[in-house]
């Protein structure tokens, strides 16, 4: 996989510091768990603001992850791309067909690492119906979905639990939704 700020040497081990006195700072707790697998979809919810960003490079360098997320390509402007890209980033362009859940599907087959980020809503804004298209990547690719919360609340961003997607599309998603009920994202408006 690529370089980026989860794996550059000397950097990262750096970062993780700052990022961990920042969080204290700001009054954050990060709560990992034991990664058993080595392959996961992330998804973390709910997603409320644009300072979601942040907290979560600071959360993800504290729990000594590597991951890649996914977002919109107006997030990679010219110039700026490669910056994005080396945070982690993914652009994909939601008003184009690009394939992306067989692409991701093929990148977890060719690797025996991978995290990939997805926030469910696809959106900061507030939705009735989350984007599907990180369940069926899980789906497709056979692996875990691990279910992360950012409460604002009680200033804690968690790792919580594996789920695994079963044949029932709605059942699942029905039950993954559940999980998030209660929790506050930054701006508790769009929760």
């Amino acid at each position: 996989m690529r370089l980026t700020i989860f794996n550059t040497p000397l950097l990262t081990t750096s970062l993780r510091i700052i990022s961990s006195i920042g969080l204290k700072l700001i009054g954050w707790r990060a709560e990992g768990r034991d990664l058993s697998h080595s392959k996961f979809v992330l998804i973390a919810a709910p997603h409320t603001s644009n300072w979601d960003f942040p907290l979560m490079l600071m959360v993800v360098l504290k729990l000594r992850l590597h991951i890649f997320w996914m977002g919109k390509h107006t997030l990679f402007p010219f110039g700026l791309a490669w910056l994005m890209k080396y945070l982690g980033g993914m652009p994909v362009n939601r008003k184009k067909s690009q394939n992306v859940v067989s692409e991701t599907i093929k990148l977890f087959e060719n690797h025996d690492k991978l995290i990939v980020l997805i926030p469910p809503e696809g959106t900061r804004s507030k939705v009735k119906n989350w984007k599907t298209g990180f369940y069926r990547i899980a789906r497709g690719a056979n692996v875990p979905i691990l279910l992360g919360h950012v409460d604002a609340s009680k200033k804690i961003a968690k790792l919580d639990e594996f789920y695994f997607p079963s044949d029932d599309l709605e059942a699942d998603m029905k039950k993954i939704r559940a999980f998030y009920a209660g929790t506050k994202g930054l701006i508790s408006a769009n929760s």
